[in-house]
């Protein structure tokens, strides 16, 4: 079964993908993203692989699921059109992105806005969404270091309202929200983890996650199709310094959802109101203890951070310190 059912009640679609089960588990012995598999170049520095098991596919069939399921309007369903792409980082099967080289990493957001751009092309294609999951926290089943990109036919739920909020803010005031976001965090100072030239990163005022971060452009940008070459290499910079970070945070590897926000392509005319960043989102509160997003934080939307986005802020930049230090002594 491979099919979008529409979900009324919060108005998005949802992806029914019944051979995604059949995915492998974590092998030990064999990685298909390493060089020798077969299924990849025998040598390569970044790759675009075409997922196995994908999500969407841009030839997909019918939806199993008769019309007669449901009343048109309330059961919907659509068939599960758009891309699956996984990007491999490196052919190092136990790499991190920090390790990369600066060279390396650029070759990494190089192909990052490649894919973009090509996927943005077909007018069927109303969102691309880039992200990397990191450990078995957050339910990787491949530790080969390696990230995801998914192109949906519709607009994400949450990108969605995000996108609305950005615009009505912009109509109010004359101004971006995340501009105004970035200007109030340099100002305040205190909950700023580590920037450059082009990007900051910082824990926002509202964050629901211990140790979530945001990296946002710090000029006006709406997605990766809009920067130069040296933003593109900030950008780089700024992923690498943030996840060398988390692991000097408690000395372990520490796990994260790398989500890329991009504006929605194909659609309402966003320029003045969308602006890029990242979101981080950490399943972790302590070195071993995890943060559950459970009943009210799932079941309502009702976010809860059990911590000072403050006082983690200063143990980060902290953590960024011996990052940097260790950095410096290789």
């Amino acid at each position: 079964m491979a099919e979008l059912r529409w979900n009324p009640m919060a108005k998005d679609w949802v992806m029914v993908i019944s051979n995604r089960a059949k995915r492998p588990n974590m092998p030990k012995d064999y990685c298909p993203f390493c060089p020798g598999s077969g299924k990849v170049p025998e040598q390569y520095t970044v790759l675009k692989y075409d997922n196995d098991f994908p999500a969407l596919s841009m030839t997909p069939a019918q939806p199993d699921t008769p019309m007669t399921a449901g009343a048109k309007g309330l059961y919907d369903v659509a068939p599960a059109y758009g891309k699956c792409e996984v990007i491999l980082f490196s052919p190092e099967h136990e790499g991190t992105l920090y390790g990369l080289s600066a060279e390396h990493m650029t070759k990494v957001v190089d192909l990052w806005c490649e894919r973009f751009a090509e996927l943005s092309s077909d007018p069927e294609v109303k969102y691309v969404f880039i992200f990397e999951n990191r450990g078995e926290e957050v339910g990787v089943t491949q530790p080969h270091p390696h990230g995801q990109i998914y192109a949906y036919p519709f607009l994400p739920k949450k990108i969605a309202l995000e996108a609305e909020n950005a615009k009505e803010y912009y109509e109010q005031n004359g101004r971006c929200l995340f501009c105004d976001m970035n200007r109030e965090e340099i100002a305040f100072g205190e909950r700023v983890i580590y920037e450059n030239e082009d990007f900051i990163a910082y824990i926002p005022f509202f964050s629901e996650y211990a140790y979530g971060i945001m990296i946002s452009a710090k000029r006006h940008k709406n997605n990766l199709s809009d920067f130069t070459v040296r933003e593109r290499v900030n950008l780089g910079d700024i992923i690498q310094k943030i996840t060398g970070m988390y692991d000097n945070l408690f000395d372990t590897r520490f796990p994260y959802m790398l989500c890329m926000h991009n504006a929605p392509v194909n659609g309402e005319d966003v320029r003045d109101s969308y602006h890029f960043h990242i979101e981080m989102l950490t399943p972790m509160r302590a070195a071993t203890v995890q943060q559950f997003r459970a009943s009210s934080e799932s079941g309502a939307w009702a976010g809860c951070n059990p911590s000072s986005p403050e006082q983690n802020a200063a143990q980060m930049r902290e953590a960024m310190g011996r990052f940097m230090a260790g950095k410096e002594n290789k």
